[in-house]
């Protein structure tokens, strides 16, 4: 069982943020490397980008998903550059005793430099349909050594795994030049769980955590995106943000475990249980809406306790929560939760 929201860690966990980062340009040239350090990208990457026709003509929601994944994407270039400086420079938490320290560096490598393919796909496919392209920004990672490096990576590559799915459909729905992208993007899902299983195996955890990975709304993904964002600091986000909703934070103060039990959560407004309720979002099954009760105001920050009835279906990994307006409602899919969310995602992870 593990606390992994980035609110949560931040208000928790008590770890000193750092100063904000941006290492870009990269020295090979990312975000806009030469040909020749395309290719030296693309040897250290394992493979290079696919060298098929990209689309010409993107329908308005292709755009803005395009626009999500190369913000995270970027980020995720940040994130792992970051990782393997503290590394290989020997910050004080990520000696990696214990660990094969030579795998672990090519291993991030390899991660670090096939997210810049990532990257640049998105972008490149924004560019052929001559819709605006996504820059860095500017990033504070709330952790402190290495395995809580690892364990906020697992956190983002589920939710990341949660929500190309519902990109792969938009496309799919819309057709056209977009149809490409479906098959384009279940590559990069399954090299996704590859990294994913790898990062649980690193924290002892089972590589596969369930039959059926939880799904999510774009708005979830985005929002969780910018707790590791400094705001105003890059342009992606409000362009993202003009068609994409954020929510407020919705902090997992108590983690229930893998039997029926008591989830604990604070938000900063005012709730009530006559007007409130919790919707859980895991594996594939349909929304679960539960009651929430207890509520005590402390600080400004509301805080109230909800059940959490693993034992009915719930998968493994990843369950997504988030505060909604009304009680009893029975949600089809995640979209409809993600219309009447004030707060979340508040993420819960359970091995």
């Amino acid at each position: 069982m593990r606390l992994t929201s980035v609110t949560s860690l931040l208000a928790l966990s008590g770890v000193v943020v750092a100063a904000p980062y941006n290492p870009f340009p990269l020295p090979d040239g990312f975000p806009s490397p030469s040909p020749a350090q395309l290719k030296e990208i693309e040897t250290l990457a394992g493979g290079s980008l696919p060298n098929g026709p990209l689309p010409t003509v993107l329908q308005p929601g292709a755009v803005t998903a395009l626009q999500l994944i190369a913000l995270n994407e970027i980020f995720e270039v940040a994130y792992f550059t970051d990782l393997l400086s503290n590394i290989t420079t020997n910050v004080t938490g990520y000696d990696l005793a214990g660990y094969n320290r030579t795998f672990v560096i090519e291993a991030l490598t390899a991660v670090a430099n096939q997210e810049k393919l990532h990257a640049l796909g998105a972008n490149g496919i924004l560019a052929s349909a001559n819709a605006t392209q996504i820059t860095p920004c500017e990033y504070i990672f709330p952790v402190s050594d290495f395995l809580s490096a690892i364990t906020l990576a697992q956190t983002f590559t589920d939710i990341v795994l949660g929500v190309l799915p519902q990109a792969q459909t938009l496309w799919a729905v819309d057709g056209g030049d977009e149809v490409p992208l479906v098959n384009l993007f279940g590559s990069v899902i399954a090299q996704e769980a590859q990294q994913d299983g790898w990062y649980r195996t690193l924290q002892l955890k089972i590589p596969s955590a369930a039959p059926f990975l939880t799904t999510e709304a774009p708005a979830f993904a985005f929002t969780f995106l910018q707790n590791v964002i400094v705001p105003g600091s890059c342009p992606g986000v409000a362009l993202v943000g003009a068609s994409v909703p954020t929510f407020g934070p919705l902090t997992v103060v108590s983690m229930p475990a893998d039997v029926n039990s008591t989830a604990t959560f604070a938000v900063p407004g005012t709730v009530a249980p006559s007007t409130n309720s919790i919707v859980y979002l895991s594996g594939q099954n349909l929304p679960l809406t539960v009651p929430i009760s207890t509520v005590t105001s402390i600080g400004g920050l509301s805080y109230f306790n909800a059940s959490l009835p693993f034992e009915v279906g719930f998968a493994k990994g990843l369950t997504i929560a988030v505060l909604v307006s009304g009680t009893g409602v029975q949600f089809l899919n995640a979209s409809m939760v993600a219309s009447a969310t004030l707060y979340g995602p508040g993420v819960i992870e359970i091995d």
